[in-house]
């Protein structure tokens, strides 16, 4: 009896694309573990690792984590997950990463949220966080259960000094510059699938389609 395909999915986007919101209902509609490259720098920050301090002095006087740094942390959560599907979320984001994941593994599907970058402004501005866990809402489409607090733990929100429009202007040609390099090297290798839209509900169906087709055996309720 043959063994059941591993299955790689990389999901990508701006910030403000919606990239949350689709990743949670990939995860709950499909057997797919999700691999969120924010949360384990987070994790690793809050536990004070060696790997985690030099993150945090990087992010401190406003560095990009260096690439070797990241791809450790991101490949040795991957490898405890050898035996699994996953979603990789958040990496990569240059295309030196994109490389150092190509050695370790084959990427089945890259989906690249398209959203007008307008859009994103509009979004940003009305987005609100959860900053222990990331969690974040947006007061237009995704409106905590009670107004100002987090829906798991009941802890206020708060919204991000980032989230102003000069800066998400800015982080907005920043993802572009650094990021498009990453989907061109997707692109080649024939595994790059754009979803483009401005509303996540009408570009979730379009993925969710996508992923019931390519990969039938991952639908959750399936051995």
């Amino acid at each position: 009896m043959s063994l059941p395909k591993i299955f790689r999915v990389i999901i990508m986007g701006p910030p403000g694309s919606g990239k949350g919101t689709v990743s949670a209902r990939i995860i709950k509609s499909f057997l797919l573990k999700h691999i969120s490259s924010g949360d384990i720098l987070r994790a690793n920050i809050n536990a004070k690792t060696e790997l985690g301090l030099l993150m945090k002095s990087c992010i401190d006087q406003g560095q990009l984590v260096p690439d070797d740094v990241i791809s450790r942390l991101i490949l040795k959560d991957l490898r405890a997950l050898e035996n699994s599907s996953w979603l990789l979320d958040g990496f990569p984001r240059t295309v030196s990463q994109a490389e150092a994941l190509e050695d370790a593994y084959s990427v089945d599907s890259v989906l690249n949220l398209n959203v007008p970058f307008q859009t994103i402004k509009e979004r940003l501005t009305s987005r609100w966080t959860h900053f222990p866990s990331g969690r974040v809402y947006n007061i237009d489409f995704n409106p905590p259960k009670v107004p100002g607090l987090d829906d798991v733990t009941g802890e206020p929100l708060v919204q991000r000094d980032d989230d102003s429009p000069e800066t998400v202007t800015r982080r907005l040609r920043s993802y572009e510059t650094q990021t498009e390099p990453v989907l061109e090297f997707y692109r080649c290798k024939g595994v790059l699938q754009t979803f483009s839209g401005t509303e996540t509900n009408k570009i979730w169906p379009h993925v969710e389609a996508f992923l019931h087709k390519k990969f039938p055996s991952i639908q959750q309720g399936v051995a």
